[in-house]
């Protein structure tokens, strides 16, 4: 097991903080691209998916062959009400969510990385292969967080 991943996977644990930050409320909220999600809508949709990811994770560490259950992310954003949560304290807990989860994960033997769970949609995924897309998962969304933020006159700050 390459442990560098699970540096990886902790160095973005600030990275939505950084992406909201000096945003208005407003800003947070608009459609730069209409048809797409707002800002504060994608810092909710990390927290939630590093959430259930945290949850895979640990599933795979304690339980044998653990069932992983899809979720429509759509449906999340649509009726959790994304547009009336605290973009900050969503990016806060994200961040802690992947320094503890990082913390667990350092605790491992390499041996726990070839753990499997059976996601009843992409099949069986090991526990390395879940940290390796979570890894990927905030630089996809960041890319757009960060046009979104170009858009509204707003670029990331330096």
């Amino acid at each position: 097991m390459d442990r560098s991943l699970i540096d990886r996977y902790e160095a973005d644990a600030r990275t939505p903080l950084r992406g909201i930050a000096g945003l208005s409320p407003q800003q947070l909220l608009a459609f730069p691209v209409p048809g797409t999600w707002s800002i504060q809508q994608i810092v909710l949709h990390l927290l939630d998916s590093d959430l259930i990811a945290s949850d895979r994770m640990k599933r795979i560490i304690a339980e044998d062959r653990p069932a992983l259950i899809a979720y429509d992310e759509t449906a999340f954003s649509r009726n959790l009400f994304y547009d009336r949560m605290d973009a900050t304290l969503a990016a806060e807990l994200f961040a802690g969510n992947r320094r503890l989860t990082a913390s667990l994960l350092r605790l491992l033997p390499d041996a726990a990385f070839t753990r499997v769970g059976r996601h009843n949609e992409r099949g069986d995924l090991t526990l390395a292969g879940l940290v390796q897309v979570y890894v990927d998962h905030v630089p996809h969304h960041m890319k757009h967080l960060i046009r979104k933020r170009e858009l509204l006159g707003a670029p990331m700050p330096a």
